[in-house]
């Protein structure tokens, strides 16, 4: 399939894990994807990989949580190229409930989190509008609806990523941009893996085990899935769904009752 030939799209924390699976499968699908991320190294590494499978792809040094900078590296893209797809997918988390959380602690999670999203929406959103057309696509997670232990910080970010992409939807419908969220569960990515090395050292197959089956289905997922489902979402195959989310969870959070 060709989804997104002749189609440009920005995928923001695209050196690693789920974001780079989101980048391999835009561009296996005929995108140029540009590859944000804060590490350069890890961006290169995805273009390498896309370019080395026959794809188009670029590599861009970017902390989202930098107004200005997202500003200016997205201004000078737009004097060349539109932007047809946005995927805010950089994240970072916290483990911790409200008396664990430092005020530092909060302050980072909102700034990427949730600034992050915001600061890329003001730099794209005004060309979409100009274009008339955009597809936009927000990471969010279960911890955006449903209560999960130890996650205050993190879980505030994802609900206001949760109704930023409601309001963005609402808003710009009328010019032909389209903004959705997925909402994943527990997805085996290199994140997953540093947390269990750091805080499990002595037990990481057994801890690895118990949140594997916290998801009914037995088991994590994988970033090649979320991938698949926001392919769908991006693509014109799903031009009628906008302002919805979409939870890809083992069935987290619906069938543990």
């Amino acid at each position: 399939m060709n989804r997104f030939e002749n189609k440009t799209a920005l995928v923001t924390g695209g050196g690693s894990g789920i974001g780079k699976s989101i980048c391999l499968r835009l561009s296996s699908e005929g995108a140029h994807v540009l590859v944000f991320d804060l590490n350069l190294e890890s961006a290169e590494s995805t273009v390498h990989d896309i370019r080395g499978a026959g794809g188009n792809a670029t590599a861009y040094v970017c902390d989202v949580a930098d107004h200005s900078g997202v500003e200016g590296i997205v201004s000078g893209i737009l004097a060349t190229s539109d932007i047809d797809v946005l995927v805010n997918n950089a994240g970072i988390a916290h483990v911790g409930n409200l008396e664990n959380t430092s005020e530092a602690d909060f302050d980072r999670l909102l700034s990427v989190n949730v600034k992050g999203i915001y600061n890329m929406l003001a730099a794209v959103v005004p060309a979409m509008k100009k274009q008339r057309n955009g597809v936009i696509l927000n990471m969010a997670s279960v911890a955006s609806s449903v209560g999960i232990a130890d996650r205050f910080a993190y879980s505030t970010t994802k609900g206001a990523v949760l109704t930023m992409t409601y309001s963005v939807a609402k808003d710009y419908v009328d010019f032909g941009i389209r903004c959705n969220c997925v909402a994943p569960g527990r997805v085996h990515t290199p994140f997953v893996e540093k947390y269990l090395e750091d805080n499990y050292p002595d037990n990481r197959d057994e801890m690895f085990d118990k949140l594997s089956k916290t998801q009914p289905i037995g088991r994590m997922g994988t970033s090649d899935e979320i991938a698949a489902l926001v392919a769908y979402l991006c693509s014109d195959e799903a031009a009628f769904v906008t302002g919805s989310n979409f939870p890809i969870d083992g069935g987290f959070v619906t069938l543990n009752n």
